[in-house]
């Protein structure tokens, strides 16, 4: 019978598969009326009877199917009354047919499928358990029926297609498939898969996604790979299966080849992958990758993966559909929440798979730090890493490393950090702990550009993000602000600023943490103060704030610091004062982002800020240094032009009035017998002695001040002369400017005359009057320099704007003035040591940048000299210098500073002239708007006659020395501004804020507007750039080349190089800003750009930034030819790989080489006919050398070419000659150029990598040649000690001679292992050299300790450590291609560096028989060897080549 009915079913049915899409329903329904509901199903078939007997009681309707005994006696029980049945095998066809007929009723085929319950009889409801399993499940089980039993479920399958669930709820094909997990054995597995595959390809797609999904759990171990095929077959036919075919996959056991197949076809899907269905198929590739391919596989999984496409589409839709009609927005809205959800599953995959396989998390971090440019870097990258970072402690470094590396090179910018928190808030809400910490890390680094994305990390993160976070983002801020690190506080303050600015609001309730800051001010300087109380006076009087606590607290702050005797505190209180003021009386104010026009203020208001003015004027009291401040800072404040009308008008009427009474006198000056020296009105522009005029009363004031000081307190207070102190003469008068500006719509037609007018001094003729005078009279003399020349400074800045010729032409006689009177002021202090001016910059302590002045007079260069002092000479011009830390003398030729110049006769040789940037603290600050004037030409200025009527006109211009003076102060802007502070901690004993000392009102401004000014003097700049290469270039020309010609003015030559060098240190300083990295400051980078494109191409617009670069570049390389010093020339290089860098694709590497070669050929001489030598030049052709050899195409050509070329030149030239190739070797030299061409020689071959056996032939060959000529270099390099044997030289070739045969030992010795056999001449050779060079060194460690010298023994024992591995290394380099007999001992001698033998230290001790005793040294022949590679070595000792290791026995103890 079973044969009878095997043609019937097939394989579990599979010859009906044709038949599967006729369903039988009809009949299920008539059966389904004809029982009744809830009763005992009476079958007296065989089915049922057996049924019964085993253990079953059949049911209809709702109730389920009973059993009375566990499910396994039920098997056994009907499995052993089939087998000992009369009429088996036809009893399984009958109870199958019987099953058959059964399940034709719907309501009892579910019953079937269901787990059966326990008999509610009592005897029998012990012996079974509380779950049983369902009737079909129980059949499935005996082994004799499961085959006829599965043909019947997949047959009964298809009729359930169209109707899958019924009234009550249940998913019968879902039901059906369940019945196949989990059976303890599948008698025909392979007849099942196939049935399986059948059944899925003709289903509907929900019961093929329960099919496939239940495959892991239906079939064997053995059948894993089988289906796996044709899983991954259906999976290129039907997309719409990925997910559970993915799903299947991912619990199949199957090999990692076809895994890998699997893997590589879902790959081309990703792209095209439903973002609902990502997370499956992300989750199958993550679990599927194998450790040898990680990085490759997930670096294209990340190229596949845009996860912004997700976001962005489902919105253009949506915007799409508003334009068409309303009512359709919401479908693309809330499709944009199921993507953003699918998103974050689809992270949480990610996260998992990192978190659990070390693996994943390599890859992802190996895939992010190999990317190159910035548009190839993802939102997915960043928020990776941030999971990384939060997830495992042990890369926190690494993950910190990799940000910092892509941040500095530009490659992840803000506008991805920005993409990140719109479109994946929830995952970023996640990462919050890490962001955080990342951001709390990058806001204490030294780098801007570092420093900018953590403090974007928090300004984006307090938008977004709930109060929970923004407290802790204040919070953290905060802590920052009190952290004594000057670059974490300037930061915190900044973003605390703009977050208040933005989300006024939102910091309001934490206005709380911000007051706290208040108890740190101890550790703030004045510009932090005043962002600090500029804070919390936006939130405490903000419009509709309910602040008024904040209010009292900043008054009962401010008072009690006004009250203080303390200078530091009252200084804190007036900043305080004033800022808070600005708050209170401001015009307009920016709250939650917006620009809010405020009301004009009321009587209170007007009140309340005139009482605090009045406070604070009256606690400044007689304090010179409070009161200045108190100018200075109110004058910074009506700079804003954003104070209120009213407060305006009062500053000007009660202060500012004070000026004329107080500092304005006529002329002519009275005279006082009690003055130290007769007043003398001088420099006045265009004074008509017949009539009267002003003059500005300084010396008498002075004399008064210096008389006061001397006084008793208490009769200065019987006094009821009001005591003037000269100091706040530049304050006032700035504050004076600054109102008559404001209230006059920028003229100062009502103030010009105080531009022109003279002051009261004294005569300035000071030739041989110096050594005559007194102490008191000396330092009086400073003094009075001093206030003059701060006042001058002050008037430039006043009027450098005005737009009138004649107020142009005198602004520049004042830059005349403060030259000429900065030379004077240079002799005196020279003449006065110990001397302290009086101070000009009243925001800091006292003590801050005083200069450190050598008392020991008069130097002993004697006999090499000054540099000239003309009254028109302006070395040292400016007096803004001090930030340059010596960078302003490091850039002046050495030589040239010291040499006598013969023309010069005013220079006074014994005197010994001070620096001026160590009193850069004691002179007024000047503006950006000062430079302004260099963008001045040819000016005129009338000379008028008694009546008024133009005389003459005299033209004006400026000129060195004043040029000079302007550069150099703006060089010290830029260089404060645009270069970081550096990162350690400020040493002992300096002035903790003396590197602000002098750039208040600098501070004010951002780094992008002092960008934005700078780029704006382009134009002027690169006109006197041009200038001096014309300078220059006429010059050579007129001279026939000979630049030390005689009858060159060596003074203006000076000050025209000096000029030079300070131009294109703006420039440099310029374009190497960091900040151009960010992209908002690109458009500042392509305007500056543009501005040199343009000068070599006027007439070009719109010019692509690769081409603006390129252009840039060239004209800034035409300027190579006429650089008049080194110094020069090292600057201009370094501006040209500033450029360079800035060019996507970096080309100009020739160009570069070309030119410093050009540097290194040429003969730098002074004027005076001296060569330029010294530290200083030494230093420069240090960098130059380097960046030589950086650049130039073939490092090893360009050593070998000046160790056989220059160097022998100069060993056959006199005492203090030099190279004829290269001028720039010279015997002071050659400790530079070897340092640097060793050096150099070490880090080539570090890049050359190691031989493998893989490698070609021509591979080898190719290495092999590099190695022999780097080997070749290192040899004579090595052997040029012998003949320059100077510490220094030694000492470095000890140094990177050990470096360079490590470097052998890692890299080249592996290529000689592969490559002995095919190019055993070549490796002979190299090693023939090598030997020659390790005996040299050899020699050197004993000549270091014949001479005990520790600086050099100190190498010794690293050197000879690997000499001897290199010997070792040798030998198993001849083990390995079967030449060890070419290994060999013999006696090696300790020789000095000329080869002499050293006597044995042994010997010497213990008095030996033995006139001498060698030590004992490992030594290899290379030998020729046979082509059947005899192991006989050559005998010849003589012409033998030995490899020694430097070992002796006298220096074990080393």
């Amino acid at each position: 019978m079973l044969k009878r009915r095997v043609p019937r079913s097939g394989v579990y049915g599979g010859n009906r598969m044709e038949e599967l899409p006729k369903t039988k329903k009809p009949r299920i329904s008539a059966k389904k009326i004809s029982i009744p509901q809830d009763e005992i199903v009476e079958n007296n078939n065989v089915f049922g009877q057996m049924l019964k007997t085993a253990g079953i009681t059949l049911k209809c309707g709702e109730t389920q199917n009973e059993i009375a005994v566990d499910g396994a006696i039920f098997q056994k029980k009907l499995h052993q009354a089939l087998r000992k049945h009369s009429s088996y095998p036809q009893i399984v066809d009958e109870l199958v047919s019987g099953l058959e007929s059964h399940i034709e009723n719907r309501d009892q085929f579910r019953n079937c499928l269901l787990p059966c319950v326990p008999t509610k009889n009592q005897e029998t409801s012990n012996a079974v358990h509380s779950y049983c399993e369902s009737l079909i499940k129980l059949l499935l089980g005996i082994e004799i029926l499961q085959p006829a039993v599965i043909r019947l479920l997949f047959e009964k399958l298809p009729e359930f297609f169209q109707e899958s669930v019924g009234s009550d709820g249940l998913n019968l094909p879902r039901l059906i498939i369940n019945q196949l997990k989990w059976l303890d054995r599948i008698v025909d597995s392979k007849t099942l898969v196939s049935t399986i595959m059948q059944m899925t390809s003709v289903s509907p797609l929900p019961i093929q996604h329960d099919i496939i999904t239940s495959l892991p759990e239906i079939l064997e171990d053995s059948q894993h790979s089988e289906i796996a095929r044709e899983l991954s077959s259906l999976l290129k036919e039907k997309t719409e299966l990925t997910v559970p075919i993915l799903d299947a996959l991912s619990s199949l056991n199957i090999d990692l080849e076809l895994l890998s197949e699997v893997r590589q076809s879902v790959m081309l899907m990703v792209a095209a992958v439903k973002v609902e269905d990502l997370p499956v198929v992300v989750k199958f590739i993550l679990r599927s990758i194998k450790a040898t391919d990680a990085t490759e596989v997930i670096s294209d999984l990340r190229k596949k993966l845009d996860l912004d496409s997700f976001v962005l589409l489902p919105r253009i839709q949506a915007s799409q559909s508003n334009l068409r009609s309303h009512s359709q927005a919401s479908l693309p809205a809330s499709e944009v929440t199921i993507n953003k959800d699918c998103i974050k599953l689809l992270f949480e995959v990610i996260k998992s798979a990192i978190k659990f396989q070390r693996t994943i998390l390599e890859g992802w971090m190996k895939a992010i730090e190999s990317l190159s440019s910035a548009s190839e870097h993802k939102v997915l990258d960043l928020i990776i890493l941030l999971i990384i970072y939060a997830m495992n402690v042990k890369t926190k470094k690494q993950v910190e490393r990799i940000f910092k590396n892509k941040i500095r090179l530009g490659y992840m910018q803000e506008q991805l950090l920005e993409n990140a928190f719109r479109n994946h808030l929830l995952v970023m809400k996640e990462l919050f702990p890490a962001i955080l910490s990342l951001a709390n890390v990058f806001v204490g680094t030294a780098d801007p550009c570092i420093v900018f994305f953590g403090s974007s990390m928090y300004k984006q993160a307090f938008a977004v993000f709930d109060s929970y976070c923004q407290q802790e983002i204040v919070g953290a801020l905060v802590m920052h602000a009190c952290s004594g690190h000057r670059v974490e506080v300037d930061v915190s303050l900044d973003m605390l600023t703009a977050l208040v600015s933005l989300h006024t609001s939102s910091v309001a309730p934490y206005a709380v943490f911000l007051k706290s800051i208040l108890d740190y001010m101890d550790n703030l300087n004045p510009q932090q103060i005043r962002k600090l109380f500029h804070i919390l006076s936006m939130l405490a009087f903000s419009h509709g704030s309910k602040s008024s606590h904040i209010q009292d607290d900043i008054h009962m702050v401010i008072r009690k610091q006004l009250s203080s005797t303390i200078p530091k505190y009252k200084r804190i209180g007036i900043i305080g004062a004033v800022t808070m003021v600005g708050s209170m009386a401001a015009k307009r104010t920016k709250e939650n982002g917006q620009l809010i026009k405020r009301e004009p203020l009321n009587k209170e208001q007007y009140r309340q800020i005139t009482s605090l003015l009045e406070l604070v004027s009256s606690c400044c009291g007689q304090v010179a240094e409070a009161s200045a401040l108190y100018y200075d800072e109110l004058g910074s404040l009506v700079q804003k032009s954003n104070l209120d009308f009213q407060i305006l008008e009062w500053i000007e009427n009660s202060v500012v009035n004070d000026f004329e009474r107080d500092f304005v006198t006529e002329l002519p000056p009275t005279e006082d017998s009690a003055f130290l020296f007769q007043v003398k009105a001088m420099y006045g522009l265009d004074v008509d002695d017949s009539e009267e005029t002003i003059a500005i009363n300084l010396l008498p004031l002075l004399a008064q001040s210096c008389s006061s000081k001397n006084i008793d307190e208490t009769a200065a207070k019987s006094r009821d002369e009001r005591a003037v102190p000269p100091m706040c003469l530049p304050p006032l008068f700035r504050l004076l400017r600054l109102c008559v500006s404001e209230m006059k719509n920028g003229s100062l037609e009502d103030i010009d005359a105080l531009l022109g007018c003279p002051l009261y001094l004294t005569n300035l003729e000071l030739e041989g009057k110096l050594d005559s005078l007194s102490k008191q009279e000396h330092e009086f003399l400073c003094s009075l320099l001093f206030h003059a020349l701060n006042w001058f400074r002050e008037v430039v800045n006043a009027f450098c704007q005005q737009e009138d010729p004649e107020i142009k032409g005198r602004v520049l006689a004042r830059l005349q003035n403060i030259t000429e009177l900065q030379c004077l002021l240079e002799k005196c202090l020279a003449a006065s040591p110990g001397y302290v001016p009086p101070l000009a910059n009243f925001d800091s302590e006292a003590t801050e940048g005083v200069p450190v002045i050598s008392t020991t007079g008069t130097t002993k260069k004697k006999t090499k000299g000054q540099k000239p002092q003309k009254s028109e000479s302006s070395k040292n011009g400016s007096a803004d210098n001090s930030q340059l830390n010596g960078n302003a003398e490091k850039n002046q030729p050495e030589s040239e500073a010291s040499q006598p110049e013969k023309d010069s006769p005013n220079k006074e040789p014994e005197t010994s002239l001070v620096q001026m940037q160590s009193y850069s603290a004691y002179f007024r600050e000047l503006d950006f708007e000062v430079f302004t004037i260099l963008r001045t030409g040819l000016l005129t200025k009338s000379v008028l006659d008694t009546e008024m009527h133009t005389k003459t006109r005299e033209v004006i211009q400026i000129g060195p020395s004043e040029l000079l003076f302007l550069l150099e102060d703006l060089c010290c802007k830029l260089e404060y501004m645009l270069m970081p502070a550096p990162a350690k901690r400020i040493p002992f004993l300096k002035g903790k804020g003396s590197r602000n000392v002098g750039f208040s009102h600098l501070c004010q401004r951002t780094s992008q507007e002092v960008i934005q000014c700078t780029v704006e003097l382009l134009k002027p700049l690169c006109n006197h750039m041009e200038n001096m290469h014309n300078y220059f270039q006429t010059l050579i020309a007129e001279n026939h080349g000979v630049v030390d010609a005689p009858g060159i003015n060596i003074q203006e030559h000076h000050l025209m190089s000096s000029c030079y060098q300070r131009l294109l240190q703006v420039f440099r300083l310029l374009f190497a800003w960091s900040g151009f990295a960010q992209q908002e400051n690109h458009s500042l980078l392509k305007s500056g750009l543009q501005v040199l494109a343009h000068r070599l191409k006027p007439g070009e617009r719109e010019l692509a930034f690769g081409e603006l670069t390129s252009q840039s570049f060239q004209y800034l390389l035409n300027f190579q030819d006429s650089v008049p010093n080194i110094h020069c020339a090292l600057t201009l290089t370094e501006l040209l790989l500033v450029i360079a860098e800035k060019s996507v694709v970096n080309m100009k590497n020739k160009e570069i080489a070309s030119m410093v070669k050009h540097f290194l050929c040429q003969s730098w001489m002074q004027p005076n006919g001296t060569r330029q030598k010294g530290t200083h030049f030494n230093d420069a052709l240090h960098t130059l050398f380097c960046i030589y050899m950086e650049h130039t195409d073939n490092i090893l050509k360009a050593i070998e070419d000046i160790s056989s070329v220059g160097v022998p030149e100069l060993i056959s030239s006199s005492k203090d000659g030099y190279s004829s190739t290269y001028p720039t070797l010279t015997r002071q030299t050659f400790p530079v150029f070897f340092r640097v061409m060793i050096s150099q020689l070490e880090s080539s071959v570090r890049r050359i990598s190691a031989g493998k056996p893989s490698d070609s032939s021509e591979v080898q060959l190719e290495k092999l040649l590099h190695w022999n000529m780097a080997v070749r270099d290192f040899h004579i390099l090595v052997n040029l000690v012998k003949v320059f044997d100077s510490r220094p030289v030694l000492s470095v070739c000890l140094k990177y001679g050990r470096l360079f045969m490590e470097t052998f030992l890692k890299f080249g010795m592996p290529l000689l292992d592969c490559s002995f056999k095919k190019h055993r001449a070549d490796v002979q050779s190299l090693l023939k050299t090598l030997q020659l060079s390790t005996r040299q060194l050899h020699h050197m460690c004993g000549h270091s300790k014949i001479h005990q010298d520790t600086g050099l023994t100190s190498h010794v024992p690293l050197l000879k450590k690997t000499l001897e591995l290199f010997v070792y290394r040798v030998k198993a380099m001849l083990a390995f291609n079967h030449c060890q007999e070419a290994f060999w001992v013999g006696d090696l001698k300790n020789r000095d560096l000329q080869g002499e033998e050293i006597p044995s230290q042994a010997y010497q001790a213990r008095e030996s028989e033995e006139e001498e005793e060698e030590e004992a040294a490992a030594e290899v022949e290379v030998s020729r060897f046979s082509r059947e590679e005899s192991t006989e070595a050559a005998e010849d000792s003589e012409g033998e080549d030995r490899m020694d290791t430097g070992c002796s026995d006298e220096d074990d103890s080393d």
